[in-house]
């Protein structure tokens, strides 16, 4: 059965899910790659992801793996896609991940400026959505039929889609570090009263992961 999942997205001790001021050198914001990914940037999914070579296997590599399969379409918030604010003033910028983007399915950017839609190598294409989460995700799920549809952050977009109760399930990767500022993933939600349970907790080489399913 088709779900809405989060997968994969890292967090703190204190709860951080991104740190401040982000830019064009800092995409997850200053000392959040450092701090949240460590888990995630020593595997083997991440290392050829990026054509660095072969990386670790292990736990937190069989989590990262298991966080691409059965995706059939991608949300992300417009700071995921670009560290850019206001209209676009040209389509030059085309995202991070230079021109084979790690999506290879249909992905939906949330933004308040329009912009044609963007067909990168690899099978991804970028759909750039001004009228809101829902139709977002609307268009996602036409998108991956029988798939999943993954919200991949930031945080701002992870917890827009949890208070509107969009979200299925959510697979975090707990980092044993402190960001100490940033976004904040979970402030003023009760994720227990929106039905969620932790049900199963994995020690992972560099972070511990949680499942969370709601219902």
């Amino acid at each position: 059965m088709s779900i809405v999942r989060v997968a994969a997205f890292s967090v703190s001790i204190d709860g951080f899910g991104a740190g401040p001021r982000q830019d064009l050198n800092n995409p997850i914001g200053v000392g959040g790659f450092e701090t949240l990914f460590a888990w995630f940037s020593h595997t083997d999914v991440f290392r050829k992801m990026h054509a660095h070579g072969e990386g670790s296997h292990g736990i937190d590599n069989d989590f990262a793996l298991k966080s691409f399969e059965n995706v059939g379409a991608w949300i992300l918030g417009r700071n995921m896609f670009s560290p850019l604010r206001g209209p676009w003033k040209d389509e030059s910028w085309k995202g991070w991940w230079g021109e084979n983007p790690p999506y290879h399915v249909p992905t939906f950017v949330l933004t308040h400026h329009a912009r044609p839609t963007l067909a990168m190598q690899g099978g991804t294409t970028f759909h750039f959505v001004t009228d809101g989460i829902e139709s977002a995700l609307r268009q996602a799920k036409a998108a991956a039929g029988a798939k999943d549809v993954r919200i991949g952050g930031g945080v701002s977009t992870i917890r827009q889609y949890l208070q509107a109760g969009l979200i299925d399930e959510m697979h975090l990767a707990l980092s044993p570090a402190l960001m100490g500022e940033g976004e904040h993933l979970f402030a003023g939600i009760n994720l227990r009263a929106m039905g969620f349970t932790v049900v199963k907790s994995v020690p992972g080489e560099k972070a511990t992961h949680m499942l969370l399913k709601k219902g």
